[in-house]
């Protein structure tokens, strides 16, 4: 099977235009991970690329299968210019590697904690995988693989992460839209969830 990269930096230029910067990240034992910045009016876009050169494979199979399987790359959206949100590149990173280094399926509705804030300053460590299809449409692939899914990242509060183990990842998406929830805004505050 030809190499996928290719065709998914090119579905992201399709759909998000040039990207204005890109840094690169390898961790011991994985792939390269790409880390594409893209600035549309107020609003900058990272993209990963290299989450989806291999299928992600169930943690229990004894060996992973290097055709069939889940493929993802992630969307983190926010508003420009109110933090340093360029720092957010490692911890993007080290989420677009998860798959590889710890054998998870990202999937939407999944929670994802970095550990730490995802940039200097920023409330949030970390991030509801939400569904995909708005922003980047599916990639196609040739049977028998699976297609590229482009999923966006929806940045989350520590008190929202544990708020959305209890109630679930519907429930936290239904409390953000009552409440008017801006998910692009760098520097929100917690939504109520009293």
């Amino acid at each position: 099977m030809a190499d996928v990269l290719p065709l998914v930096e090119a579905r992201l230029r399709i759909a998000l235009g040039e990207p204005d910067a890109r840094a690169a990240v390898t961790f011991l034992g994985t792939d390269r991970i790409e880390v594409l910045r893209f600035t549309d009016g107020d609003v900058v876009r990272y993209a990963t690329l290299g989450m989806s050169a291999q299928p992600m494979s169930d943690p229990t199979a004894v060996l992973a299968d290097p055709v069939e399987g889940p493929r993802a790359e992630l969307v983190l959206s926010v508003r420009h210019g109110v933090a340093d949100t360029d720092k957010v590149l490692r911890p993007l990173a080290v989420l677009a590697a998860s798959p590889q280094v710890e054998g998870v399926i990202v999937a939407p509705g999944a929670s994802l904690d970095v550990g730490g804030p995802l940039w200097p300053g920023a409330p949030f460590t970390a991030v509801l995988v939400a569904e995909p299809g708005g922003l980047v449409e599916d990639l196609e692939l040739d049977a028998p693989a699976d297609p590229v899914r482009f999923l966006p990242l929806l940045p989350m509060t520590a008190n929202e992460a544990a708020w959305k183990r209890v109630h679930g990842a519907q429930a936290l998406q239904e409390r953000w839209l009552t409440h008017g929830t801006d998910l692009r805004d760098p520097a929100r505050r917690s939504v109520p969830l009293d």
